[in-house]
């Protein structure tokens, strides 16, 4: 949910100082395939959205999503070079042709999606602000935070929207401002603040990188709408309809019950929105200028959008966030895909 000034930069200005030049064509498929990989921003340290693992492999939904754009394209899942991006620099690296695509917790605004030259593909997680607390401050709601001191990141929609939260309930904070994400941590940890302030998401994330993270809680307010997703550059819609619909792809997987473990059965299923989904049928493949298999490829090295979820911030992960707005339509949540047709 950062936004950052710096990355207010349009794409002529960009033209005009010659950035990115090359990367900054309307046909970023052809330079995925030429350059045999691709370039995927994430935050890379954030638990369970895009991390490092002591492999040195990266993972986590976010990164999931880049490896399934890079199945999609390449036919192959590994085939992706991940660039750790800031927040301040997150959103100038993909308008610059830096990168390929962002998947990196961004949240979806109409200033981003209009005057930024960057078009958001979908929402891969719901998101909310929420606050964090020791739970020795005996603190149960965010309603009783007057006064508090307010650790969060600078620069970004975190501290507008808690600017609006507390004037509206005719609160007083104080704010206490860091570059990043671990430098936020710290300062929460050694006392610097009352509350970490973030996407619920991130507040889980960070909370398990806490020496004591049974310390403290998360308030059950969320005080924004915080709908993240994949980000690309306008201008260039063939590539936009690639990364909208892979995800979309691992959508309709689940809702159909195609899994990575199944999918070769289902090859042979007489399900005809599944054969289309697989390329079995019709020539959803070819509509994106990829080959009828491509949804297969997502589908067999990366899994359905569930499988994702539960394997990186679902139960089976460290984080056990229930999948609550993250839900498939047919489930109570918001998660919906149009049909492959």
């Amino acid at each position: 949910m950062i936004y950052s000034k710096l990355a207010k930069i349009s794409l002529a200005t960009i033209a005009i100082l010659g950035l990115g030049a090359t990367s900054l064509s309307a046909d970023t498929l052809a330079e995925v395939q030429k350059q045999g990989f691709v370039k995927c921003g994430v935050d890379g340290g954030l638990p369970g959205f895009s991390e490092v693992g002591s492999d040195g492999v990266y993972k986590g939904i976010d990164v999931d999503l880049c490896r399934a754009v890079a199945a999609a394209t390449l036919g192959d899942a590994k085939k992706v070079k991940y660039v750790a991006l800031n927040a301040k620099e997150r959103l100038t690296a993909l308008q610059s042709g830096e990168i390929d695509m962002l998947s990196r917790n961004t949240t979806w605004t109409e200033t981003r999606d209009t005057s930024l030259g960057l078009k958001f593909a979908g929402v891969n997680y719901y998101d909310g602000q929420g606050f964090m607390v020791n739970k020795k401050l005996g603190v149960k709601s965010a309603k009783e935070l007057d006064g508090a001191s307010i650790c969060l990141q600078t620069g970004t929609t975190t501290e507008l929207n808690v600017a609006d939260y507390f004037r509206t309930n005719k609160m007083k904070y104080k704010l206490v401002s860091y570059d990043t994400n671990d430098q936020v941590l710290k300062g929460y940890e050694s006392g610097r603040c009352d509350v970490l302030t973030s996407d619920q998401s991130q507040l889980y994330g960070l909370r398990i990188k806490l020496e004591k993270p049974n310390d403290s809680i998360v308030l059950p307010e969320v005080i924004s709408k915080e709908p993240l997703g994949p980000v690309v550059r306008q201008g260039d819609d063939k590539w936009f309809n690639i990364v909208r619909w892979t995800f979309n792809a691992m959508l309709t997987a689940e809702e159909s019950g195609v899994t990575s473990a199944n999918v070769d059965a289902m090859l042979k299923t007489a399900n005809p929105d599944i054969k289309r989904l697989l390329g079995v049928e019709g020539q959803m493949g070819e509509n994106l200028g990829l080959k009828k298999d491509f949804a297969y490829n997502i589908i067999k090295q990366v899994g359905n959008y569930g499988e994702s979820f539960e394997a990186t911030v679902g139960m089976g992960s460290p984080l056990k966030i229930k999948r609550g707005y993250n839900a498939l339509w047919n489930a109570g949540g918001l998660q919906y895909a149009p049909p492959f047709r």
